[in-house]
């Protein structure tokens, strides 16, 4: 039984290909029907305990199997994996962000998943209707979410009373939104010593904060069929007028432009009190609230831009796929089908501080014990998860460098999104 911790950011890829040579049973490995290779994106050790001190040895003891399970860092996932498939040595189970899945789904990585699904309990796959779509392509099922996850606003229920503001009537617009991060807003000369909002603009936050107010203004990032760009629209220009007022001239709420905010729960600015609101992913709430409990932390409904409906980024995150070059497809598959489990999928997901891929999960002790908690799955509608198309990431990276220079103010709203449009549509054009 071979539970492998983590890749370490400084590890070769070279190493990798080796071990992963030596025992994987991927793409022609020598490896018979007794072994299953399983590489995780991430590297939280909560996660990484759970897997492989609980999911991984009742796996194997009830299949007879041995499982052998790599964690790998997201910075490093792309690159090693490709070095993998390159060398015939990917893994049997493949996890990774659901935007990898169009990519891998256009160059025949990874299997339909259609045939296993149709054979689940119908009843327990109604129950993943929200979740299932995020892992299609084109309507073909290649990955299977363990997560979800929506972005919603954190708010010190003490920091509002302070301010003489109702914590149990927080703000529904982004408009009121702005207005009540003004009045929370603290400076010290002129610097803010307090943001009122903070609000993700690291290179990957700024896309999906964009796409935030790009969704709840009634704006989309590419048309119906995913063959135009669209976010250069009055909506998205809207939007992105917004966001940047976040950050400039004298009313500014935000002092955290750029900046790749701390991980870690005692270090979220919301808890330490150096914002008042914050746009955070809602399952971390818990935890939050563990690291904070005199901030009275909560969360607001998505808010949305007057006249349309809320919308927030989110939906399916992680997922699961298997390799089409896998010796062992329908072991893999017992696997994932382990960990879409209700019981197993609710352990995952507490421990990463997510949500569950199960509505019924809102009766579970989890959700139902922390009313923020019900509040984030009762939100899940409002979620609009990135176009699943080939290349997004790239689309993404692209469109984030034209973000974050409006923000800084070198360039107007419009500019700036009239040159992502333009950047993504070649990728578009292109198909790739």
């Amino acid at each position: 039984m071979k539970h492998v911790r983590r890749v370490p950011v400084a590890l070769a890829t070279g190493a990798l290909v080796a071990s992963l040579a030596a025992c994987g049973s991927g793409g022609g490995s020598e490896a018979s029907g007794d072994q299953l290779v399983v590489w995780f994106p991430g590297n939280s050790e909560a996660e990484m305990a759970l897997v492989n001190e609980t999911i991984v040895p009742a796996f194997e003891e009830e299949s007879d199997v041995d499982v052998e399970v790599t964690f790998v860092d997201w910075g490093d996932l792309g690159p090693k994996l490709n070095a993998a498939f390159a060398a015939g040595t990917a893994p049997d189970v493949i996890g990774h962000g659901v935007a990898a899945t169009a990519d891998l789904a256009a160059n025949e990585r990874v299997l339909d998943l259609g045939p296993y699904l149709d054979e689940m309990d119908p009843g327990e796959r109604e129950d993943m209707a929200a979740a299932l779509p995020g892992g299609e392509v084109d309507g073909t099922p290649y990955m299977t979410p363990l997560i979800m996850t929506i972005r919603m606003i954190a708010y010190s229920g003490a920091d509002f009373e302070a301010a003489g503001l109702d914590p149990d009537a927080p703000p529904e617009t982004w408009a009121e939104v702005r207005a009540v991060a003004e009045q929370l807003t603290e400076r010290n000369g002129d610097e803010i010593s307090r943001a009122g909002l903070i609000v993700p603009s690291d290179p990957i936050g700024v896309q999906q904060s964009f796409g935030t107010f790009l969704w709840s203004n009634s704006g989309e990032f590419l048309n119906e069929d995913n063959t135009a760009a669209t976010m250069n629209s009055p909506e998205g220009v809207e939007a992105l007028e917004f966001y940047a007022s976040l950050y400039q001239g004298e009313n500014a709420v935000d002092n955290t432009l750029g900046a790749q905010l701390p991980g870690q729960p005692a270090e979220v600015p919301v808890v330490t009190g150096a914002a008042a609101m914050q746009l955070i992913s809602a399952g971390d709430i818990v935890k939050l609230q563990e690291a904070g409990p005199d901030r009275d932390l909560r969360l607001m409904m998505p808010p949305a831009f007057e006249g349309n409906e809320p919308g927030a980024f989110g939906g399916p995150a992680n997922g699961l796929m298997i390799n089409a070059d896998s010796d062992v497809p329908d072991l893999a598959w017992d696997f994932i089908a382990e960990m879409i489990s209700p019981e197993t999928n609710l352990e995952y997901a507490e421990a990463l501080g997510a949500l569950p891929v199960h509505a019924s999960s809102i009766e579970s002790e989890y959700i139902s014990a922390n009313t923020e908690l019900q509040r984030a799955v009762e939100a899940l509608p409002s979620t609009h998860p990135n176009p699943n198309v080939p290349a997004w990431t790239q689309m993404r990276d692209a469109m984030g460098q034209h973000l974050e220079r409006a923000l800084h103010g070198e360039v107007e709203p419009a500019e700036a999104l009239e040159q992502a449009n333009s950047e993504v549509e070649q990728f578009l054009a292109s198909g790739s």
